[in-house]
């Protein structure tokens, strides 16, 4: 799911760099890119990589 967002999230970086568009409050194209690799960082550590069918979200058998 981080996988996802940090997709949309670089692609919107994007977008701002190659428009020169600035959001005020000093994010820019960079501070969004930066924002997208921290994303992909916590999707590559396996943090909101969803259910693994660990205890709580696993099948029971009988």
């Amino acid at each position: 799911m981080l996988a996802i967002v940090a997709a949309i999230i670089f692609g919107l970086g994007f977008l701002l760099d190659v428009l020169g568009i600035d959001i005020p409050g000093g994010i820019s194209g960079v501070t969004v890119m930066l924002l997208g690799l921290c994303l992909l960082a916590l999707h590559q550590a396996g943090i909101g990589a969803g259910s693994t069918g660990g205890f709580l979200g696993g099948s029971r058998r009988t």
